[in-house]
């Protein structure tokens, strides 16, 4: 089911550049690269129940880009909600701001959680990820 998303969001949104989720958990624990800004695209209820660490959440329905008016345009950027349509929109977002490094995660958090690695309720390593709704929450492997 991921890779036939995967295809639709690719088709939908071309512009878009993406990150596999291996590629993503290498950078983050590559020494001396520069990390990137990871943005949660998800509501703000879903960012409640668990995110990727040091994500930050921003509102996908009203995106205000004056809360990165501190991020400079080379910042690297990554993107993620539940499987990659919603941070898709918000990474094509970013690119016609003028952000130069932005790139949407290949499955979204439910990939990352799915594939073994930690999410995160504020500082605290949790097990549950939201599930968006009862379709889209039976692509999470239960624990």
């Amino acid at each position: 089911m991921f890779y036939l998303l995967e295809l639709l969001i690719k088709f939908k949104f071309k512009s878009v550049k993406a990150i596999k989720i291996s590629e993503f958990a290498r950078w983050l624990d590559e020494e001396g690269l520069r990390k990137p800004l990871i943005i949660d695209a998800r509501s703000g209820e879903e960012y409640a129940v668990s995110h990727i660490k040091s994500a930050q959440h921003i509102d996908v329905d009203n995106l205000n880009l004056v809360e990165l008016r501190e991020v400079t345009l080379d910042t690297p950027i990554v993107v993620y909600c539940s499987v990659g349509y919603r941070s898709a929109i918000v990474s094509q977002k970013l690119s016609s701001a003028g952000y130069q490094n932005v790139f949407n995660l290949n499955g979204g958090i439910f990939q990352w959680a799915n594939q073994g690695y930690p999410i995160f309720q504020n500082q605290h390593q949790v097990e549950i990820v939201h599930p968006y709704n009862s379709i889209w929450g039976k692509l999470l492997k239960s624990k």
